[in-house]
Order: C-alpha cells, then structure tokens, then sequence
C-alpha cells in the first residue's frame, strides 16, 4: 500500500469515526434540559380520588406536571390541553404519559372540581393538591412562583403563577423544564426521547 492510499484510507477512517460520535451524541430536546437540577426533584401530595401520590407511583412512565387553577382562563387550559395533544400524537406510547395537575388555589380547587377539570383533557391526569400551608414550601422546591390577585368580589380573585411544565424520565428523575407555549408536538418528541432511554 503506498503513501497515498494509507493517506485515504487514515482520513476515511477518521471521517467514519467522526459519524459514530455524532451519531453516539445525545439527543437534543425541545425543551430546557435541567438534568440533575437540585430542585423539582419529587413531591408527596393527594390527588382528586383522595389518594397519596409520590413520583415512585408512576415508574415506567414519563411525568409531565404542571402548575395551575381550574379558574384560569388561558395559560392553564392552553397548557392542559397541549399535553392531552401531546398524549395523542404519541400514539400506543401515549399510556406511559402521566399529565399530573398541581393546584395553586386550594381555596376553590376542591378534590370534586379539580377532577372534572382533568378530566375534561384527558381521564387519565391526575389532579395534585397541597394544603394551603404546605403549598409555599412546594412552590419553592420547585422555584415556581404564585400569588393571588384580588379581583372585584372576594371569591373573584385570580392567581398569577409560573406556566412551564416539569418533565421527569420513566425512572423518575426530573430532565426537562418546557416553557408555556412550546406546543404539543415539542413536548411529544422530548417525551419519546425520554421513553426511549434518551
């Protein structure tokens, strides 16, 4: 073999190299990676049917949570209804979807009204709930901000909040923040990724 055939054949071997890394290269997500983040990493709360909820409830699934109030007029229904979206386009893989709703209005969100909300996306999410004295020491180990507003009427105040959602793996580790807004079919590719071992 002469000088230049070893030449091409170093450099066809460099080049097959570089494909395997850049196919070995994990994939990138939709949404912000928070791997390994010190907070949102797991909760102990009660769901509509009464029941006590940990992450450890839904290994083998992904877990999209989201914060919000079933009187919220937009960024709530908006996000809820991208996640049920989310659920369908992930066809068969949509079952190891678990959508878990977390209440910031304990006042008004009792166990009966959050479940139909729910249950308006999709019968398979869950509703969260904390009490009210709980609640601030939650947001917090999410970093996740709320507070209420007073409207006219004492029962009519609404509730500023954060809007993105927590997205953990099957085996419960948080990986994910996704902004609101960042559409069904973001958050579904990013929850297949992590279906798929990514």
């Amino acid at each position: 073999m002469n000088r230049r055939q070893l030449l091409a054949l170093g450099l066809g071997t460099l080049g097959l190299a570089a494909c395997t890394d850049k196919a070995d290269a994990p994939a990138a997500f939709a949404g912000i990676d928070i791997t390994g983040a010190d907070y949102a990493t797991g909760f102990s709360l009660t769901d509509h049917n009464g029941q006590p909820r940990t992450l450890a409830d839904f290994k083998g699934k992904a877990v999209v949570m989201f914060f919000g109030f079933t009187q919220c007029p937009d960024v709530c229904p908006t996000s809820m209804s991208e996640l049920a979206e989310a659920k369908r386009l992930l066809g068969p893989d949509g079952e190891r979807l678990q959508g878990l709703f977390v209440s910031v209005d304990p006042e008004r969100d009792t166990p009966e009204v959050m479940k139909q909300y729910v249950g308006n996306f999709d019968p398979s999410f869950l509703a969260l709930y904390a009490a009210p004295d709980a609640l601030p020491a939650l947001a917090k180990s999410y970093k996740m901000y709320y507070k209420k507003v007073d409207g006219p009427t004492p029962t009519s105040y609404t509730m500023d909040h954060s809007a993105g959602s927590y997205v953990y793996d099957p085996q419960g580790r948080i990986r994910l923040y996704h902004r609101y807004g960042s559409g069904a079919a973001a958050l579904a590719g990013d929850v297949k990724k992590l279906l798929d071992g990514a």
